[in-house]
Parts: C-alpha cells; sequence; structure tokens
C-alpha cells in the first residue's frame, strides 16, 4: 500500500520501517522537547499523511522509551482518520515520578500502524442478543 505522505520538516527523514517485517514506522521528533516528571504535551512529527478511506493510523508507544524512561502515550493508542490531514502530533506523559524525559530533535517517539477499520452501523434495540460473557466485565474473568 502507498501512503501519501507531505514532509513539513524538511530536514527530518518520512518515517521507515526499523526491518523487514515490521508491523509499525517509526516517527521522529521534530522538536527539542523536555517533559518535567508526571508532565504531558503533543511532540510534533513533520509530517502529514493522506491514510486511504478503509483504514485508519493507529499511533503507539515505542516499548524501549516506556521501559526506560516512562515515555508513554496518554490515549493509546492514537488514532489518525483517514480524513485527517494536518500534521501527526504524539500526545506523550512522564509516568517518571522523579526523572524528566529529554527528546531531542529526531529521536523515535512512537510507531504509526495502517489497518483497515469497518465503517459500523449501530442498530438501536431494547435488548441485546444473549453472551457466555454478559455483562461481565472489569476483571470478571479472574486476574
Amino acid at each position: 500500500m502507498k501512503i501519501p505522505v507531505r514532509r513539513l520538516d524538511p530536514d527530518l527523514p518520512i518515517p521507515v520501517y526499523a526491518r523487514a517485517g515490521d508491523a509499525a514506522l517509526d516517527l521522529l521528533a521534530a522538536a527539542d522537547v523536555d517533559i518535567e516528571p508526571g508532565g504531558r504535551t503533543a511532540i510534533p512529527t513533520g509530517i502529514a499523511v493522506a491514510i486511504p478511506e478503509g483504514y485508519a493510523g493507529f499511533v503507539h508507544a515505542r516499548s524501549g522509551r516506556a521501559l526506560r524512561e516512562g515515555l508513554a502515550l496518554v490515549n493509546a493508542p492514537g488514532l489518525i482518520d483517514s480524513g485527517y490531514r494536518g500534521e501527526i502530533k504524539v500526545i506523550v506523559v512522564n509516568l517518571d515520578v522523579s526523572e524528566p524525559i529529554y527528546v531531542k530533535r529526531g529521536d523515535k517517539i512512537a510507531q504509526l500502524v495502517i489497518k483497515p477499520v469497518e465503517f459500523a452501523e449501530l442498530v438501536e434495540m431494547d435488548e441485546l442478543p444473549e453472551s457466555q460473557r454478559g455483562e461481565g466485565g472489569f476483571g470478571s474473568t479472574g486476574r
């Protein structure tokens, strides 16, 4: 699949897959950002994309930075609808309780997965069909 991309920052490379078989493209920071403990911000990536209708982009955290620094996404995963044409920004939070996180321009900050999505039409009903799970949630199946 080919997805049109607009480079908003001419000095940054377009996102690529790090290895053959990877599911996600690496998103890079287009600015230096310091995130204090517990702080959150939107980091620009310097790109905009035109995802085809029937698909969406899902922005995921990078596991290494999450483990080493506590860099997480506030709205994980972030959603990029097919009609959005603005700059992709990654909304991050510093979960470390004592150390700031320093993001440098060009750092890998998140991952973008492109997936097909179905359009759903909700049909209002007075009762829903029975299921084995029923209304059980929030740990109802055990730990």
